[in-house]
């Protein structure tokens, strides 16, 4: 098979192509009109972007299914300021290599668990550690952390992204401890396990989806499972301990109407769903300015965050600005200040000082 030419990003208004794409997701739409057409989410690597075939579209409904790879005649097409594709035919190919297809961590699982392994051994807590440690290394967690994802497309959702997200948890989780002077070893516990259970809620595979634990059980719940069959382990597991590490895990998502069946109730508790929080809304912002296909500086509008996202680096005036007006600078320099056009004085009148 020969080598993808053209990614998702590279898409622009007008520009026809065929090419090979993940599909994501297909179904039959009706316009207002009443007409159908057929709605499809193609992906590669470098993003998703959504699709429509308006005419002899009903063979492919049979044809092709989500997780498939085809081949796809079209063009692009700008629709209220957001990328589309025009398609006039679509096909399934046959198996392929799929890295130019998944999106992955930026970073390698064998560095990132080295990394988290080393976070826990810093652990005082005997108990803790040696939970945290049987745990991660049972083989079906452990290979499933390497290419599991940490949601279908909100946040950290590519391969890598659960570990990912654990371990910047994690690191947030030793820092914080220290700065607010609560019990590291719980929040290094709730860190790690508040999420993990994903790779039981979650299914692989190209396209993610939820399994039948997921939907029946969730997250939280098989993790109070999970935190109960490991300690059981251990001999004398303390019942205290492991008592506010399940409140932990349950409490974790922070309100009733987020899925916690309890609100967190202990410091090491709020912590924990504070890290969560943060850690996956800015990590939401930052996937969609990555993936954002839209001209100009800020980013389509996102329903889920209800919001478009400014996409460019913000100003830095390493020197006051009267002295950027009299000393020509260096090309290195006009780096360090924001100042990427190499017409200075433009850039200073801009400022309107």
């Amino acid at each position: 098979m020969s080598k993808k030419q053209l990614f998702i990003k590279e898409i622009e208004h007008g520009i026809s192509f065929e090419e090979r794409f993940l599909v994501k997701y297909i179904a039959e739409g009706k316009g207002k009109d009443g007409r159908g057409y057929l709605n499809i989410i193609l992906a590669d690597k470098s993003g998703q972007i959504e699709g429509r075939m308006w005419k002899n579209y009903e063979s492919s409904l049979g044809e092709l299914s989500s997780g498939d790879i085809a081949l796809v005649k079209g063009k692009g097409n700008r629709y209220q300021k957001k990328m589309q594709v025009i398609l006039e035919n679509i096909s399934k190919t046959g198996s392929e290599d799929l890295t130019d297809f998944l999106s992955t961590s930026s970073r390698a699982s064998a560095e990132m668990k080295d990394e988290l392994m080393k976070i826990v051994k810093n652990l005082d807590d005997y108990y803790v550690k040696e939970l945290l440690s049987v745990t991660l290394n049972d083989p079906i967690i452990s290979e499933r952390l390497d290419t599991w994802g940490a949601g279908k497309s909100i946040h950290h959702a590519y391969q890598g992204g659960l570990l990912e997200h654990i371990l910047s948890c994690s690191n947030l989780a030793v820092q914080l401890s220290e700065h607010y002077k609560v019990n590291k070893n719980y929040v290094v516990a709730g860190a790690i396990l508040h999420d993990l259970c994903k790779v039981f809620e979650l299914s692989g595979g190209a396209v993610t989806d939820y399994t039948l634990e997921g939907k029946l059980i969730g997250h939280l719940v098989k993790g109070v499972e999970l935190i109960e069959r490991f300690s059981r382990k251990i001999p004398d597991f303390p019942y205290d301990l492991k008592l506010h590490l399940k409140h932990i895990v349950v409490s974790h998502h922070g309100e009733v109407e987020y899925g916690s069946p309890k609100v967190p109730s202990t410091p090491e508790a709020a912590l924990v769903h504070y890290i969560d929080y943060l850690d996956s809304k800015m990590a939401a912002m930052d996937e969609l300015i990555k993936k954002d296909t839209n001209s100009g500086d800020w980013t389509g509008y996102d329903r889920v965050s209800g919001r478009s996202v400014y996409k460019k680096d913000l100003p830095f005036y390493e020197k006051p600005v009267e002295e950027l007006k009299s000393a020509p600078l260096k090309n290195e320099n006009k780096a360090k200040i924001g100042l990427k056009n190499n017409d200075l004085a433009n850039q200073l009148k801009n400022l309107k000082l």
